[in-house]
């Protein structure tokens, strides 16, 4: 199923989402879509995370090497892929986080990401970038705390195509089966490069993970008074109760 929006309105603007989406667009259309290949690997090769690098210790190269990968694409698809799922899950993550914490959710997301990554293959010399780490630790989050809220988006068996809604839990839930299929059948190639399927595994992993915890250390969030029109539906497809 290729996901389009969710049926989960917000309370306020996601300022940090969008935020966001605009640096990881800014830095792939300013620094990164006018480069050649070789520039484009020289970038990354100095720039972002490379696994043998980062394995050997973690010292303030490093950990910005990490931070800078996650604001760093490799082509305009895998751009437009994270940002629409960035798009469709995030919002809902920081309505009922507040700003700040979502953003240390993310990041710590993203850095799990990576340490996984670099924990199943800590020699590889490939350069690890994208923002698909911690995108991943949003939606095993956006799991944990909405798993009934019905996802929109297509689903495609050859030439049928057609627009369905599907609960959250079916779609991130086969979405993660679907990233320990491909990470375990392209275990024993590692050294050729290609998508860092355990990086969206731990990613998502630690989404889960920080999501429970705070979900209990974290009092419930005062929301403005919600517009009753807007949410008739979604009280219909979720049920009225807690944030959480």
């Amino acid at each position: 199923m290729f996901p389009l929006s969710d049926i989960n309105p917000t309370h306020r603007f996601p300022i940090a989402t969008i935020g966001l989406i605009g640096i990881n667009v800014a830095v792939y259309f300013l620094f990164q879509a006018t480069l050649n290949e070789r520039e484009a690997y020289l970038l990354a090769t100095n720039w972002a995370a490379v696994p043998a690098e980062i394995s050997r210790g973690i010292g303030p190269e490093q950990t910005l090497d990490i931070f800078r990968a996650m604001f760093m694409h490799g082509s305009l698809t895998h751009l437009l892929g994270n940002m629409l799922y960035l798009w469709i899950f995030g919002d809902n993550l920081e309505d009922r986080l507040g700003i700040p914490l979502y953003l240390a959710f993310y990041f710590a997301c993203g850095i799990a990401a990576t340490l996984a990554q670099v924990m199943v293959d800590p020699a590889s010399q490939i350069p690890m970038l994208g923002a698909s780490g911690a995108i991943a630790g949003v939606l095993g989050g956006y799991l944990i705390m909405f798993p009934g809220v019905r996802v929109r988006g297509l689903v495609i068996l050859g030439f049928f195509v057609q627009v369905a809604e599907v609960p959250a839990i079916v779609v991130l839930g086969l979405w993660f089966v679907l990233q320990v299929v491909n990470g375990l059948g392209a275990a024993g190639m590692l050294a050729g490069g290609g998508v860092a399927w355990f990086a969206h595994i731990g990613g998502f992993l630690a989404g889960v993970v920080l999501i429970v915890i705070l979900m209990r250390i974290v009092p419930q969030p005062a929301v403005p008074q919600r517009r009753e029109w807007l949410y008739d539906r979604y009280d219909r497809t979720r049920g009225r109760g807690a944030w959480w």
